[in-house]
This record gives C-alpha cells, structure tokens and sequence, in this order.
C-alpha cells in the first residue's frame, strides 16, 4: 500500500513543487523508506495541504497530513495544536496518526545536521551563528531559525545567502534523518509512520 504525503510547500508557483517532492522524497528514501511505498505531494500553501489531504481521505485514499507547526506546540496532540492554531477539525476518516507537523518550520531540521549546512554552503559557513540545540530543534523559534540561517550564510560566496525557495529543497534531500530523528520528536513520529 502507498501513502500519499501531502506537504506544506512548494510554493504556489509551479518551478519549487517538483523540488518540494524531490527532497522530501529524497529524504525519506535515505531514512530507509522505500520509494515504493509512499508518494508525495507538494501543496503549496498549508490551507492547500489541509483540504488537499481531506480530498484525499474522502476520496478513500491513504493519506498523511504534514506542514509545519508555526508555533510551539503545547497541546496533547497534532490535531490539537492545529485545531486551536489553524481552526483545522480532524476530518472523518482521519487518525491522530495521520497528522504529522515537520516542527515550527521546515527549516528546524536542518539545525540537527549542521555538518550537511557547512559542506552545502561551503568554507565561509559561520555555524556558529545557528540558533539553539542541534538535539532539541523544535524548541528554537521560527524567527531564529531564520536569522541563524541568514547569519551563517551571510558571507558564503558560492551559494550566498540563505534563501528558501533557492536553497531548501536541495538542503532537505542532503541533511541526515537518523540526525533529524534524533533532535525531532515530530520527525521520528512520522518516519515510524511510513516505514
């Protein structure tokens, strides 16, 4: 059986979704994943993510929900958080278990694996402007992320600055799961999910 993952990103533009499902499918198959089992769908926008997976269940589809938490999540659980963030009611059909959030954004995961970010970004990657813990990424908050990242890659002349759509989905497929599961709680719940 094939889960159809349906992610928050891509943009609206065409160009970014074929990245978009390119370096999550990328990342997947390196946690061990096989690509037999699951396809991805890059949504753009996460409204786009949330009615395209209610599509999906009410089309008898196996499907999984991911898109970032945008904050931190105190509630008990996934759906929780995005019901009294987003106004999201779990749809019929649907389980806790098919609701997964990447942390306050993609982006987080890259912090676990900072070794992948300076081999990506090059000789003048400054990682000690990253925020936080590379064990504990879903505790940094978004605008840190963000900030770290443009701090570290301010003088890099290779690639330049940090830029999602330029650089994202490439930093996706190359950053290491077993890193990524180790400091995301989040990440390892879904990657347990698919395999």
């Amino acid at each position: 059986m094939i889960w159809y993952v349906y992610v928050e990103g891509g943009g609206d533009r065409g160009a970014l979704k074929p990245e978009c499902r390119r370096g999550f499918s990328e990342f997947f198959r390196r946690a061990g994943i096989s690509t037999s089992t699951f396809r991805v769908i890059a949504c753009g926008s996460r409204d786009n993510a949330f009615r395209s997976f209610c599509t999906a269940l009410e089309g008898g589809q196996r499907a999984l929900l991911l898109v970032d938490s945008e904050d931190p999540v105190t509630a008990e659980s996934a759906w929780a958080h995005l019901e009294a963030r987003d106004r999201w009611v779990r749809p019929d059909g649907a389980d806790e278990a098919d609701c997964h959030l990447m942390a306050q954004c993609m982006e987080s995961w890259f912090l676990a694996d900072r070794d992948a970010l300076a081999s990506f970004f090059g000789a003048d990657f400054n990682a000690r402007a990253l925020p936080g813990s590379p064990t504990a990424v879903e505790r940094i908050p978004k605008p840190d992320v963000f900030s770290g990242l443009e701090g570290a890659t301010r003088a890099c002349k290779t690639k330049g600055s940090y830029g999602k759509g330029k650089h994202s989905f490439k930093i996706l497929a190359l950053i290491d799961p077993h890193r990524v599961r180790l400091a995301s709680p989040f990440a390892a719940r879904l990657l347990v999910r698919l395999g």
